[in-house]
């Protein structure tokens, strides 16, 4: 099943929205994250738009360690879950331990975590929103509303014309 930006747009009823992360970031910290997400878009603007978008629906901010229902944390302003660090920590052969505290307090880091978890997946799915979706979760009613809420983050960033082509 492929997702189109549009039917997204078109469908877009939930108010699936965490608690706003400009409530509990400082400025000083949402400037800090932007130049993580731009630096990590490296110019591409559809990543930067898809890195913000995350980042709006997650509504985490640098210090985040938000429980789960089923034991894990989502981590940092783009809450990248827990279940993640044993992963990354055999990638950047570095200690679990170092890859949580840097999920926590490194903006960067979170953010370059939250672009490979998202490239991974657009690389494994070939599809843009199925992608959106599995950073959320391995589920797929789950991804389409995730990724339903993130299309809508984007638009209200954005605007309507988020996704056109020129």
């Amino acid at each position: 099943m492929r997702f189109a930006p549009q039917a997204l747009l078109g469908i877009i009823t939930l108010s699936f929205q965490p608690a706003s992360a400009a409530v509990r970031s400082p400025p000083e910290h949402e400037a800090r994250l932007a130049a993580c997400i731009r630096d990590a878009a490296s110019g591409r603007v559809w990543l930067e738009k898809t890195l913000w978008g995350l980042r709006d629906q997650e509504g985490g901010w640098i210090g985040a360690e938000v429980p789960n229902g089923n034991g894990t944390h989502d981590l940092g302003p783009l809450q990248v879950n827990s279940s993640w660090v044993p992963r990354l920590a055999a990638l950047t052969k570095r200690p679990r331990e170092q890859i949580r505290c840097l999920l926590i307090s490194d903006p960067c880091f979170n953010v370059q975590a939250a672009r490979w978890i998202f490239l991974s997946a657009l690389s494994s799915t070939g599809d843009f929103w199925r992608a959106v979706g599995v950073y959320h979760s391995p589920t797929g009613w789950r991804q389409r509303r995730y990724a339903t809420a993130v299309a809508g983050h984007l638009r209200r960033r954005f605007g309507p014309n988020t996704f056109q082509t020129r």
